[in-house]
């Protein structure tokens, strides 16, 4: 006797409080099915934090299902996007979750069928990893963000600041009363836009520039992300600061 996936999932899930967080429904691999995607977790009682976050993917020809574990697989608001990142036939699959924290900070994994297979072609840790900075304030209410991957400067402006915080940290001739690093948080956000109007989406990255502390955001590292056929490549970079009214 065939079960269907909720059926097959309750079973399992029954001692240990584990629920379905979200679904979604597209072809994942590519036959021309429709296939079930879900988020499984573990409940924490009277918290809206999950545990044991797993992949699940209920397969709408053959009926069979495949559970996908995660390195980090606990956190907030976890979500499902399905769309084309490939260019592949199928739908693939990103999950992002919420780690929570003054950083702001996200786990992101994106999963695509290659050969039949279901393999992982970005994860947060690795992007992590990969591209890192340092941030200085500089005299004349500047501040410099190296980007080592890219090999790119970025300057910014602090005359948005308020008097208060400048004259904490400068001079009134805008020198450095002594020498201040700020840093860029990992990643705290990552959005699925189709830049190109052609059915693939790119991934755009979010990191927060942080200067004296975590609470002093001065901008964000802005990274759109294109599949080149083997990885997420680096398609373009920029910062966005923050306004001030005029």
């Amino acid at each position: 006797m065939q079960l269907n996936l909720q059926t097959v999932l309750s079973r399992q899930m029954n001692s240990n409080r584990t629920v379905i967080v979200t679904s979604k429904q597209g072809d994942i691999d590519g036959d021309g099915i429709k296939d079930n995607v879900f988020l499984t977790a573990n409940k924490t009682p009277d918290s809206p934090f999950w545990r044991n976050i797993t992949l699940v993917i209920h397969n709408g020809r053959t009926n069979q299902y495949e559970q996908v574990p995660m390195k980090n697989d606990a956190g907030y608001n976890p979500t499902l996007f399905l769309g084309d990142f490939t260019g592949n036939e199928g739908d693939d699959i990103l999950v992002v979750i919420d780690i929570g924290g003054s950083g702001g900070s996200i786990y992101a994994y994106v999963f695509s069928y290659f050969n039949g297979q279901l393999m992982t072609i970005f994860n947060s840790d690795s992007f992590n990893e990969s591209y890192q900075y340092d941030v200085h304030y500089k005299n004349q209410y500047k501040v410099k963000v190296n980007s080592h991957y890219l090999k790119e400067r970025y300057i910014l402006d602090l005359t948005y600041k308020d008097q208060e915080y400048l004259s904490e940290i400068y001079n009134k001739e805008g020198i450095l009363k002594a020498p201040i690093e700020g840093w860029v948080n990992p990643l705290s956000g990552l959005y699925p836009v189709d830049f190109n109007r052609d059915g693939i989406y790119e991934l755009e990255a979010y990191q927060r520039i942080a200067g004296r502390y975590n609470a002093d955001s001065l901008g964000y590292v802005q990274t759109v992300l294109k599949w080149n056929g083997k990885a997420f490549a680096p398609d373009r970079q920029n910062v966005a600061i923050f306004g001030k009214g005029i």
